[in-house]
C-alpha cells in the first residue's frame, strides 16, 4: 500500500465561520469516521489559520505568516493508505463533497 496526504485549502478569511459549520463538521467525521472504519485512515488533523516560518541563515530569518504567498490556507489533512492513486482520489472527492473545499492528493515518497 501507498500513503497519500490529502490537504484540505480553504478562503483565508479565519474569522468567517460559514453558518454551517456544524453540518460540514457532522459530515467531515462521518467521513474519517469511514476512512478509519475500511482501514485507510493512519492520522488526520486539522491546523490553525496562522503559521511560523524559519528561513535558513545565520542567524535565522523567523517571521509569521504562511510560506508561500497566497488567497488559500492549509486548513487540515488526511494521511492515508490506498492500494492506488485512484483509491485515494475517490476519499479526496469524498472530504471535498463533506467540506465543500479544494482537496489535494499527493504521494508520499517511497
Amino acid at each position: 500500500m501507498t500513503t497519500y496526504l490529502l490537504s484540505m485549502y480553504y478562503p483565508p478569511a479565519p474569522d468567517a465561520v460559514p453558518a454551517n459549520i456544524d453540518e460540514i463538521m457532522a459530515r467531515v467525521s462521518a467521513l474519517t469516521e469511514r476512512m478509519r472504519s475500511e482501514g485507510a485512515l493512519v492520522w488526520t488533523g486539522g491546523l490553525a489559520p496562522t503559521a511560523t516560518v524559519v528561513a535558513a541563515g545565520h542567524p535565522p530569518l523567523v517571521t509569521e505568516g504562511s510560506y508561500l504567498e497566497t488567497n488559500e490556507i492549509l486548513g487540515g489533512f488526511w494521511i492515508l493508505r490506498a492500494d492506488t492513486r485512484d483509491a485515494a482520489t475517490h476519499w479526496a472527492v469524498q472530504a471535498s463533497e463533506a467540506t465543500g473545499l479544494a482537496i489535494e492528493v499527493r504521494e508520499f515518497q517511497q
